[in-house]
């Protein structure tokens, strides 16, 4: 007749087991959720910045052909903005693209008018957008991201090489 031995090893190795299982997952998990966080934040930053220069770009191609009126940086009711001018049936029109308040405002008026920042339609939420005419015909945007990161694009005008 046999006798079972059980050994206390027999008993404690697969406790042991299913702990370290236990102890692994929940670090694989708490990783995983600070990689989550971390991807979020900067696909909110990198949608801040990009959106809005992709924006104004956009804007511009959309105005700038030839024998198209004027494009370039001006200031509006204390803003630096980008000016875009146009004329329809001999009345001329100008839109202003700018930052208010932390936000990226678009405003289309008659030329001449004389009306407020806060008449704008805000296009997005941005932290700081900065407009710079780095010579004629060539335009330089930088926005600021809510976490400080800050993006540029330099723009030729082609209405304006000829």
């Amino acid at each position: 007749m046999k006798k079972n031995y059980q050994h206390t090893i027999d008993f404690i190795f697969p406790i042991a087991l299913f702990f370290v299982f236990c102890a692994s997952a929940i670090t694989v998990l708490l990783f995983s959720a600070n990689i989550y966080q971390n991807i979020v934040t900067n696909s909110a930053s990198q949608f801040e910045q990009t959106t809005s220069l992709s924006y104004i770009t956009t804007k511009i191609r959309q105005n700038d052909r030839e024998g198209a009126d004027r494009i370039y940086v001006d200031e509006f009711d204390g803003h630096e903005a980008l000016a875009i001018e146009q004329t329809f049936s001999d009345t001329a029109f100008i839109t202003y693209i700018y930052e208010a308040d932390g936000e990226l405002k678009e405003i289309f008026l008659q030329k001449g008018i004389d009306v407020s920042a806060q008449s704008g339609t805000t296009i997005m939420e941005i932290e700081h957008l900065d407009m710079e005419e780095l010579s004629e015909g060539l335009l330089k945007f930088s926005s600021t991201a809510s976490d400080g990161t800050t993006d540029s694009v330099i723009i030729s005008l082609h209405s304006e090489a000829n």
